[in-house]
């Protein structure tokens, strides 16, 4: 759905969509199982920069919400996450705050986007905002075990026969210091 400047100057736009899996692409680490649904409002604000300068502004509020499966960071296995996610986003077009001298940038100015063209296409910006709902690692469970660094087995389902760790070349130096040391 393209959110479009000149049909926005004449109206905000109430959006409720769904989209089926693998409507909108969500990188190779996550998978969408349900429908992502969005519903909410677009608007124009105008901002005055100056005497003559206006600038077009989309706003958009509204929530989503979907159920993906992403894989445990420790063991690989499918975890299933449900989100959920209230969003009220501000952006503006690219280049409108270039040429200005450089300040410190306010929370609200932080928080600003930027669209290039004749406005904003909504499967983008409820990508940006599912990805941002997601952790950087998720575990299947507190205390999950993952794989064995030598044979891959995951240690949740089987105890491996795999003997002490072996140790890492790096660490010989130091463990010569350490044994002179202690004689």
């Amino acid at each position: 759905m393209f959110l479009d400047i000149k049909d926005l100057e004449i109206r905000p736009r109430e959006f409720e969509e769904e989209f089926q899996p693998g409507a909108i692409d969500l990188g190779e680490e996550v998978r969408q199982r349900t429908p992502l649904r969005a519903a909410g409002r677009a608007e124009l604000v105008e901002e005055h920069h100056g005497k003559h300068k206006i600038i077009k502004d989309i706003r958009l509020r509204g929530h989503l919400s979907a159920g993906l499966e992403l894989q445990c960071a420790r063991c690989l296995e499918p975890v299933r996450k449900e989100v959920e996610r209230d969003f009220e986003l501000l952006y503006r077009p690219l280049g409108a705050d270039a040429g200005r001298d450089e300040l410190s940038v306010t929370d609200a100015e932080a928080e600003v986007g930027y669209y290039q063209g004749e406005g904003i296409l909504l499967e983008d910006v409820l990508r940006e905002q599912v990805l941002l709902t997601l952790p950087l690692k998720i575990t299947c469970r507190e205390d999950c075990k993952g794989l064995c660094p030598q044979c891959g087995a995951n240690l949740n389902q089987e105890q491996c026969s795999c003997s002490l760790p072996a140790e890492d070349p790096r660490w010989a130096a130091l463990k010569e210091i350490r044994s002179r040391l202690e004689h």
